[in-house]
């Protein structure tokens, strides 16, 4: 089958990364269009997926972009049509994989008389989306998409509540390759040393510096827990939320805590540093869609703490494949986290049944077997 694969992003982020593993088997038929260039062009080449880059100007809307704001990158979009139109017309069918992408392939598959497949990475709710782009996604969805994949019941309860086609939707999540997750232990131990944490006891936080992922209640609850542990935060803004980093390293200072948390930063070595970390938390103050980081903690063999919401209550099993806690409650987290550093013989056995049961249930063979079946029958 040959698939013309859309996304609006140049930024390897979770929709890219799962992108990136369904592009894979189809990667001598196919091709990746990109409306940004960035470091996910370097890792689809690496991989040997074909990938264009479209255009070198952003699209200037966002989530929460106002309707006036929407017609306003028109002057953007319609060129990137009208080049996206001969090229979608060599493939068998048009598969978006963010929003921006959706609104793209949907006027690209109309005109090109292409199949449009949207994958669908977000919860469609306005705690995300403004009414403008909630109702736009929704109504180009109902009206053009063949099928939409959800990468959660999450996911696919939203949509549907949002007044989303329920016959449209079906739940697939996100596959991972288990081998990529077994780090040698003198591995291990040589980052442990470079991060000057081998005595320490470390909860790993992955995620790009966002208040919606919030670090700044790990920090807090980090706070009230005993003094030798110890956080490592992995990730950068991304979309002008440099303020809020600034805030992180404030928070740090008037806790006191410089010492016990570490910024790292954008990093490419994310299962490496996940298996020096003890356990790894997911502290999102809003519903995750997934929960990308979650799985990956899973199969690094680390216990996880997560926020009870969204994806996540699909992921974790509370108490035998992780913890689940009320998003920001701070004190829950905190009380969390250190009976976890004061009874470590339970969290190495919720690790390895959190190994386990994530490399049965995220295999990357069988979701690209269940994607695959999907589009076989849009033929």
């Amino acid at each position: 089958m040959k698939i013309l694969f859309l996304d609006q992003s140049g930024k390897p982020g979770g929709a890219e990364l799962c992108l990136l593993d369904i592009a894979k088997p189809y990667r001598h038929t196919s091709l990746i269009a990109l409306f940004a260039d960035g470091d996910f062009r370097n890792l689809l080449q690496k991989s040997h997926i074909p990938v264009q880059i479209l255009t070198n100007q952003t699209i200037k809307t966002r989530k929460q972009s106002n309707l006036i704001q929407g017609l306003t990158s028109l002057t953007q979009i319609i060129p990137l049509i009208t080049k996206l139109i001969p090229i979608a017309k060599k493939y068998d069918l048009i598969y978006a994989n963010t929003q921006k992408a959706l609104v793209v392939g949907t006027l690209t598959s109309f005109l090109s008389q292409r199949p449009l497949v949207y994958h669908l990475h977000d919860i469609l709710c306005t705690t995300h989306f403004s009414k403008t782009n909630l109702t736009l996604a929704i109504t180009l969805a109902n009206r053009f998409a063949s099928l939409v994949i959800a990468n959660s019941q999450a996911s696919q309860t939203a949509f549907i509540q949002a007044g989303g086609n329920p016959n449209l939707v079906q739940v697939v999540y996100n596959g991972f390759n288990s081998q990529k997750y077994q780090i040698p232990d003198n591995i291990v131990q040589q980052t442990k040393q470079e991060l000057d944490i081998a005595d320490k006891f470390v909860i790993g936080h992955f995620s790009r510096l966002a208040p919606w992922k919030g670090q700044h209640i790990l920090i807090a609850a980090l706070a009230k827990c005993p003094p030798q542990v110890t956080a490592i935060l992995v990730g950068d803004a991304l979309f002008g939320e440099h303020d809020y980093v600034q805030q992180l390293h404030q928070q740090v200072r008037e806790l006191g805590l410089e010492h016990r948390v570490k910024f790292l930063g954008f990093r490419h070595d994310i299962p490496q540093l996940m298996t020096t970390c003890d356990i790894v938390t997911h502290t999102s103050t809003s519903p995750e869609p997934f929960g990308r980081v979650i799985v990956e903690a899973m199969l690094c063999g680390k216990t996880v703490i997560a926020a009870q919401a969204g994806g996540a209550m699909e992921l974790v099993e509370h108490g035998k494949t992780g913890f689940l806690v009320t998003p920001e409650n701070i004190e829950e987290l905190a009380h969390t986290i250190t009976q976890c550093y004061k009874h470590p013989e339970n969290i190495i056995a919720i690790a390895n049944q959190a190994r386990t049961t994530a490399s049965q249930r995220f295999d990357i063979k069988s979701i690209n077997q269940q994607i695959s079946q999907l589009l076989c029958q849009l033929k």
